[in-house]
């Protein structure tokens, strides 16, 4: 089972960037398909972006054109680059991992992003 520790949170003014990252140990990286999902309070978990193990990625509406997502499979990594930052993206930020073969699921312990003035 792949381990997953997100970094990169933290507060930030509205119009601002972020860029989180997800390093992944305990099995082979590419096996998976990785993703960022977001939880804001009081509201379900939401997908932001999915990269597949072969590289096809799915941004979530509420953050298409402000977010991107990509791997980097030399390093174990999955990032969320994040721009144009509003107080709606304030959210606890989940990085999962879905091996290819077998569907696990596994998730990161979650990093806190805010965004304020």
């Amino acid at each position: 089972q792949v381990q997953l520790v997100e970094s990169g949170g933290g507060l930030v003014q509205p119009g601002g960037s972020l860029r989180l990252a997800c390093a992944a140990s305990g099995s082979i990286f590419s096996n998976y398909h990785m993703g960022w999902y977001r939880q804001a309070p009081g509201k379900q978990r939401e997908m932001v972006a999915i990269i597949g193990s072969s590289g096809v990625t799915s941004i979530g509406n509420s953050v298409k054109g402000r977010f991107t997502i990509s791997r980097d499979n030399a390093k174990n990594t999955v990032y969320l680059q994040m721009n144009s930052l509003s107080p709606d993206d304030t959210a606890v930020y989940y990085c999962n991992a879905v091996r290819v073969i077998g569907g696990f699921v596994s998730w990161g312990q979650g990093t806190q992003v805010t965004v304020s003035s």
